[in-house]
This record gives C-alpha cells, structure tokens and sequence, in this order.
C-alpha cells in the first residue's frame, strides 16, 4: 500500500471532499474538461486511458450526458471514487494495447490526463501508439501534462507525486512531451495547446492525426 492510500484511509466518508481539495490545488479540472468540451463538443464515444479513481471521468459524464465513455486503468481502485451517473460509463482493467485490439478505430475522443509522467519511458511510445489505434480516422486526442522546469511548486508537486503514490515519475518540458506526440502522431497533428489554473506547468495539447 502506497503512503498517499493509507492517509486517505483515515479519511472515511470525507476522502472524496479532501482528495478533490487536495487535486485542486494543482490543477483545475472543471477547467480542462470544459476546454475539452470547446475542443471537441460532440464526441459520442470517449476513451479515458488511466482514469484512476473516476476524477475526470466524473467531468467528463457531466461533459457528455448522451457520450459512451469508457475508462481504463490497470489499477484495481479505478472508479472507486466516481459518483457521477453510470448510464454509458464503463470501468474497465485494461491497458491501452488491449483497448486498441480489442475496438480499433472505434473512439472519437481520448483523454490522457496527467498519466504519461507515471509510465517508464520506453513504454510511452507504445502507449501512444495504443491510443492512436484506438481513434477513429477523425478522433482526436487531448493530452494534458505537468511541465517539469525549477520553480518551487514543481518540486512541490514532485515530492507529493513521488512520495504519495511511490511510483517514480518522469515529468517532462513542453518540448519533450511536443516530441512525443509528434513521434507518435506526426508533426501536423499538434493542433492547438491551453495552460491551466492554478499554475503555469499545467498543459494541454489537442492532437489530430
């Protein structure tokens, strides 16, 4: 068990109001999720890749009403904190290269949401490629990072990172995660790019292969 789970455990029935306060210190989500929705407002099928406990997912339900959205994560805590409606929501423990065998070509919309940083680096190239599988030939992806540079609240969110969740994150510069997405999708496909409150590191990129 992870550090940040046990002190979460402590919480009870407050663990989701605390964990939304503590999430919000750092990123804006209500934010992102309606860029999101400016970016692509009619998507039907939406595949959420690391949905974790349901944060986003939840967002993006609210987003999307009348969206199939599936989320996957290799987690078994995936969705446990979700409490949005579960009409056309499904949780499922799966990797990106699974979902892409499984429904090639079958989503409109993919979200990675502050996930790469969590993969080893000789994966990400084949995560990617999973999720471009996965779109159909006009689905887009939205790929929303923390930038790594040296101010104090990056090493803040560092520490909390590495140490609550004991994986052993890799942040990237702008111009490394512009590299990935353009060795994955092609130099074309970086469509538009938006920064989020409260801090300058949070980045999101709409992808268009």
């Amino acid at each position: 068990m992870s550090l940040g789970i046990f002190i979460r455990s402590l919480f009870g029935r407050y663990e989701y109001y605390i964990c939304d306060a503590y999430r919000s210190f750092y990123f804006d989500l209500d934010s992102f999720v309606s860029c999101v929705h400016a970016w692509h407002p009619n998507a039907a099928r939406i595949l959420e890749i690391g949905c974790g406990e349901g944060a986003v997912t939840e967002r993006l339900k609210g987003a999307y009403p009348q969206a199939k959205i599936t989320a996957i994560d290799v987690s078994p805590r995936l969705g446990r904190l979700y409490e949005g409606s579960r009409q056309g929501v499904q949780f499922i423990k799966y990797h990106a290269e699974e979902i892409a065998a499984a429904e090639p070509g079958q989503y409109d919309l993919a979200v990675l949401c502050d996930v790469l940083h969590h993969v080893p680096q000789h994966s990400r190239r084949e995560l990617l490629g999973s999720i471009r599988k996965a779109l159909a030939p006009d689905g887009i992806l939205i790929f929303k990072e923390w930038e790594r540079n040296f101010t104090p609240i990056h090493w803040l969110c560092y520490a909390s990172d590495r140490w609550l969740t004991g994986d052993r994150v890799g942040y990237m510069t702008r111009g490394e995660m512009r590299e990935h997405l353009k060795r994955g999708f092609g130099d074309a496909a970086l469509i538009a790019e938006s920064r989020f409150a409260p801090w300058h590191n949070n980045i999101a990129t709409l992808v268009q292969p």
